[in-house]
Formats: structure tokens, sequence, C-alpha cells
């Protein structure tokens, strides 16, 4: 018979109040969190890092000499537009490039994917109640925050590996792959920190997961407005940013390998920070703590709880669109500068929005843009009903007499309706930037929604087919959205691009004229998704 060794409430006080004893299961806790990340992580970290090597092979081919590397990086600095949305050139040559082309906005996305992570194996956690069942064992205080932040280091790294990796392969290695590779997964890091900052503010992953992106916003805003004021990244504007930081690096051009100690500072303050807080308060609780309800209530339908619980989210989404329609507006007019003579970044171009003259085609390729971000955004809202099933919070709604269509469909009201608001603003804001074309432009924004409406329809399908798969819709919206980012860039054959709904939509403004057949083809496979996926969710069982 095997013995069993007892450990009485007193030894488990002093093991958990010891150094070990509030790390205790930290091991164990990492397995299991790159086991549920086993998937989605490497996604972003090859995705992610190998656009970098893409973004290098294409700009060598674009520019491939010495003359013309010059003059794209000379007619860059001289546009304050188009240096606030990449940043100023610090060197002509094709990792010099890369970096000025990269840098900034592969720190956004690698602090996207760190928040994910940490959010993830820490509030959410919390907010599902399994953590609390987890440290009912032998788990220590600082485990689970500890686990989050080593898978988060992980990750940086493998993606460091893949841009150094990625960068060598297409001719710019060296000392400046490493510095770019740095920087950018040294800021990815340092949201990671700021995201178990947040999360330790919020009872709700959603919110830790709003404030950390806000947080990202506003320092992506900084550095463009700093860099919009100088052309040598010596505002202080971009100097507040972290963003700004990685900018300031300076890969491939004298790398200034002392701003990676400000990085590196600024996460450990941070990381200590959280630490601090995530001992001082309960598990499941928060320092800001939700405010009671009114005494009696006052959201009488499934849609008025949908848009209390999403609207947050709606009016973010909606002001950033207003600012980023502006921004892309104002570039169309720097967009032959942007082209100069080179032939091939004018048949990038016209790859991404059509054959109808420069402007027109850079103007269609910004609301594709527009586009494709807005289906991450219907994703998302899509999505929020699986969420409210998944922490327990559907079931008393639906035991209260709420039919699960009548529910489903108030979310996707706000998700469906809520992407033809986007389109809208962020036409006006496009047409605004511009200064002209108003109906051609909102005409061309609107026509994005089939495309995606489709990927709406496809989160709607899973979700209610394969609820515990529903997150592969982000997988999906996101080969899209590489597809229509560097497919035309890299060349992708056509049969590959066929892939994303946004290829087979009319290219406006501009072209040949409005074709109707794909828009229609497009919605209707829409409807028929979205109506095979809430036929599904009246079928099965709700999860518990």
């Amino acid at each position: 018979m095997t013995a069993v060794t007892m450990t009485s409430p007193a030894d488990a006080r002093r093991r958990t109040r010891s150094g070990s004893g509030r790390l205790a299961g930290t091991g164990t806790l990492l397995r299991l969190a790159l086991r549920r990340d086993r998937i989605i992580m490497p996604i972003w970290v090859l995705v992610l890092g190998g656009s970098f090597s893409s973004v290098g092979k294409s700009l060598a081919s674009l520019y491939d000499t010495a003359g013309r590397r010059a003059e794209l990086a000379a007619s860059m600095n001289g546009n304050s537009s188009l240096r606030a949305m990449y940043g100023p050139v610090f060197d002509d040559s094709v990792g010099g490039l890369v970096s000025w082309r990269m840098v900034a906005f592969g720190a956004a996305l690698a602090a996207v994917m760190n928040l994910i992570v940490v959010v993830r194996h820490t509030r959410e956690e919390e907010e599902t109640g399994r953590q609390e069942m987890l440290s009912s064992a032998m788990v220590g205080r600082l485990a689970p925050l500890t686990a989050a932040l080593l898978a988060a280091v992980i990750a940086d790294a493998a993606l460091a590996l893949v841009i150094v990796a990625g960068m060598a392969g297409s001719g710019a290695g060296g000392a400046g792959a490493v510095a770019l590779a740095l920087a950018v997964a040294g800021v990815g890091m340092l949201f990671a920190c700021t995201a178990a900052i947040a999360a330790q503010f919020t009872e709700s992953a959603r919110l830790a997961k709003g404030l950390t992106a806000a947080v990202i916003g506003a320092a992506f805003v900084l550095k463009a407005a700093g860099d919009s004021a100088t052309d040598d990244g010596s505002s202080v504007l971009t100097w507040l940013s972290p963003i700004g930081w990685a900018e300031n690096v300076r890969a491939y051009a004298d790398e200034r390998w002392w701003v990676l100690l400000a990085v590196a500072a600024a996460i450990a303050v941070q990381a200590a920070v959280a630490y601090a807080l995530t001992g001082r308060r309960d598990v499941g609780m928060s320092f800001l703590a939700t405010r009671p309800g009114p005494a009696e209530g006052r959201i009488s339908t499934a849609f008025g709880l949908a848009l209390r619980l999403q609207r947050g989210a709606l009016i973010g989404w909606t002001l950033a669109f207003a600012a980023v329609g502006v921004v892309f507006g104002g570039l169309t007019g720097g967009a032959a500068d942007l082209v100069g003579d080179n032939e091939k970044t004018r048949e990038i171009f016209e790859r991404m929005g059509g054959q109808a003259g420069l402007t027109d085609a850079f103007l269609a390729a910004m609301v594709s843009m527009l586009g494709m971000v807005a289906a991450l955004y219907v994703v998302a809202s899509a999505l929020r009903p699986h969420g409210e099933e998944t922490t327990g919070r559907a079931e008393p709604v639906l035991a209260a007499g709420v039919g699960r269509i009548g529910w489903a469909a108030g979310h996707l009201v706000i998700a469906f309706g809520g992407a033809a608001l986007l389109m809208v603003v962020g036409g006006l804001g496009l047409a605004a930037g511009y200064g002209h074309d108003l109906p051609a432009v909102l005409g061309a924004a609107l026509v994005q929604l089939p495309a995606i409406w489709l990927l709406g329809g496809v989160t709607v399908l899973l979700y209610g087919v394969l609820p515990k798969a529903a997150a592969a819709a982000w997988g999906v919206a996101g080969v899209c959205l590489a597809l229509g980012w560097l497919g035309p860039a890299i060349d992708v054959p056509q049969a590959v691009m066929n892939v994303s709904p946004f290829t087979h939509l009319p290219k406006l403004p501009g072209g040949t004229g409005m074709e109707w057949g794909p828009v229609f083809a497009l919605t209707a496979v829409a409807v028929v998704l979205t109506g095979a996926g809430l036929g599904a969710l009246r079928r099965r069982d709700v999860l518990s």
C-alpha cells in the first residue's frame, strides 16, 4: 500500500508565505498555458515574424538599386503624413527599409499577442473560476502570474528568433537584425507586463484587454504625432511612446543598444508593480470593483442586454476608425510621392486597389484595409455570446424565458450592424482626410460589408456547431488579413488570394463599374452561414 503524506493547513500557510511556496506550481501552470496555446501562439509567431522576411524580399525586389532606395528614403522623410504612419527612415539599406516599414506595426502587433497571452492565463482564469479551483491545491499565490509572463517570454523569444532568421534569409542579417528583433520582442514583453497590471484592476478579462489595447493605441498615436513633427525620431512625444523606443533603437543605422536597456528597465518596473498588486488582493477580486446595478432592472430585451455589454467596445472601435480613416485619407495625396516612378510599387497598389489610376487604387487599397480590420471587430463581437456562455452568464438569462435565437441575435445585430457603422465612419474619415469624393469613397467602404459579414457568418457557424473550436474564427480572419496585407506585395498566386472573400469584391472607387454579382453572392453565403450557425445553437446543449 502506498503511504500518503498529509499536509496540515498550518504547513500549507507557511509554505505559501515562503518564497518557494508563493511560486509553487509555476512549472505545471506554464506547461498548461503552453499546451493551451500550442496552436494560436505558433501562428502568431510565424505569421508576424515571417512578415519581416517577406517585406524584406519585396523591398529588395522593388528598390533594387541604391539610388531607388535613397529616393524612397528622401520622399518618406519629407512627407509628414507618411512619417506619422511608418516613422522616419534612418538608413536606406534593405534592412533599414524593413525596419522603417515594420518596426512600429511589428511592435504593436507583438504587444497585442502578449496582452492576449497574459490576460488569458491570469484574469480570464479567475473570471471563469478555474483559478480558484487551482489555488485550492498546492499552487502558490504568484504562480499564475509568473506562468503567464513566462509564456509571454517564450513567445517573444520565439518571435525574435524568427525575425532574425527571416532577415538573414532575405540578405539583411547581422547586428541590425538582432537589434530589430530585440526591439520588437522587448516592446511586446513590456506590454505583457502592462496587461498583467491591468488584470489586477479589473474583474473582467474583456476590460483588461480593452485597457491594455487602449494603452497600445495611445502609444502608437504618440509615436505618430512625434514622427509627424520631426524626421529624426527626436520628438518628446516619440520618446513618450514604447513603440517610439523600438523605432529609436535604429536597427541597421548605428544601433542604439542603450535604448533596449530602457525597455528592459520599464519591463522590470512594471513586472514589480504587477507582482506587488497581485499579492495584495483576493483571487477573483480586483482593485476597481464593479459597481452594483440599479435596484430595478432597465434592460427588457435581449438586444438591450447585448448593447449594454458591447457598447463600450463599439464606441472605441468607432472612434478608432474615424481617426484611422482621416489619417489614411491624408496619405492619399502623397500616394504619388510614395510610388514615384517605381513601376513595381505601382503594380502592388494596382493589385490591391485596381487599375483605375494610382489615386483611386490607393484609396481602394485603404478601404480594403479598413474592411479587413472591421472583420476583426465582427469576429470579436460575434464571439461575445460564446464568452457569455463559457463564463456561465448566459444560462441564467436563458433560464428566464429568453430564447436562444433571440439572445444570440441581439449580439449579432451589434456585430453585423456595428461593422456597417464602422465602415460608414471609416469612409467618412477617408473622404474628410482626402478632401473630396465623399459619395465614391463612402460607397467603396460599404461594398466591403459582404466580405466582413461572411467572416461573421463563419464565426457564428463555428460557435453554433463547434463551440469549443469557436476561437478558430480568429485564425480565419487572420489568414484573410495576412493575404490582403502581404499577398499583393509578395505576389501570392491568385488561387491562394481567392481564399479571402475580400479578393472577390469590386475594386472601388474607380474601376470599370459596380459588379453586383460578387456582392450578392457573398451576402447570400453570409446569410446561409449565419442561419446554419443559429440553427446548430438552437439544437445543442449549453456549455457549462
